[in-house]
């Protein structure tokens, strides 16, 4: 019989936003080790609205139907998507207005910011850090595009002007993933016990992130696991012990 899951319940996986920052860095650039104290070549890009905090909008992402004379919808197949982050900045210094306009925003010879006729968007690694008391939650990009998401519109004179920005998250070399999101509510597995699939020890534990992440787990049993049993890596790869080492795949 196929073993079903459920989610648990987890009060510390909840989110309500405190406080935040938005950071760029050169393209490439990994995520900090500690994503409250991010040092250089991490900045900050400035204050940015209290209303629009964070949003993510997507294109793509259609859905086709695909079948056969004997089952009309036998598989759905579906269309690239792209997504786009979305906050407003409220900076309007020289870095704020080429963030907005283009990174090939000139600076004019009296110190005013031209606004380029064919603009380019800024590329950096872009990270959106929430922190909730003591837990915090972050969006990565190691390679994106910044640019004007919206028209700038000032519409009063007591609420702080905005640029509404976008942050397109792109491939960077051989990564099949866009954009990464820290989870909330996870502690570090110590233990993997065997299983189709298996579970991670303490409950609630995050699975390692790959087969050589695995290597200070300890296998339950130690003893070699019995056929077709595994844990679940999170690259969505497959482990099992063969009572001296972790081996990819299920056990056979």
């Amino acid at each position: 019989m196929k073993e079903t899951s459920f989610l648990a319940l987890n009060d510390n996986a909840t989110l309500v936003v405190g406080s935040g920052n938005y950071l760029t860095s050169p393209v490439g650039t990994a995520m900090p080790d500690d994503l409250l104290v991010p040092t250089s070549p991490w900045q900050n890009v400035g204050h940015t609205s209290l209303e629009d905090v964070f949003g993510i909008t997507s294109e793509g992402g259609e859905a086709t139907t695909i079948g056969t004379l004997q089952n009309k919808s036998l598989r759905t197949k579906y269309s690239a998507r792209t997504e786009t982050m979305t906050f407003t900045l409220q900076q309007f210094d020289t870095a704020g207005l080429r963030l907005y306009f283009g990174a090939n925003a000139p600076i004019l010879p009296d110190g005013s910011v031209g606004v380029p006729a064919d603009p380019v968007p800024t590329q950096s690694a872009f990270l959106a850090i929430f922190i909730d008391g003591e837990n915090h939650f972050a969006f990565y990009a190691p390679k994106a595009e910044i640019y004007r998401n919206d028209d700038m519109s000032i519409s009063d004179t007591e609420s702080l002007a905005g640029l509404p920005l976008g942050v397109k998250p792109m491939t960077l070399g051989t990564n099949s993933w866009t954009y990464a999101v820290t989870p909330l509510g996870g502690t570090v597995a110590t233990g993997a016990t065997a299983g189709a699939p298996g579970t991670y020890t303490p409950a609630g534990a995050v699975a390692p992130v790959d087969l050589s992440a695995l290597g200070a787990v300890i296998a339950t049993p130690t003893s070699a696991w019995a056929p077709d049993q595994h844990v679940v890596l999170g690259d969505s790869s497959k482990a099992h012990w063969d009572g001296s080492d972790w081996v990819a795949g299920s056990a056979v």
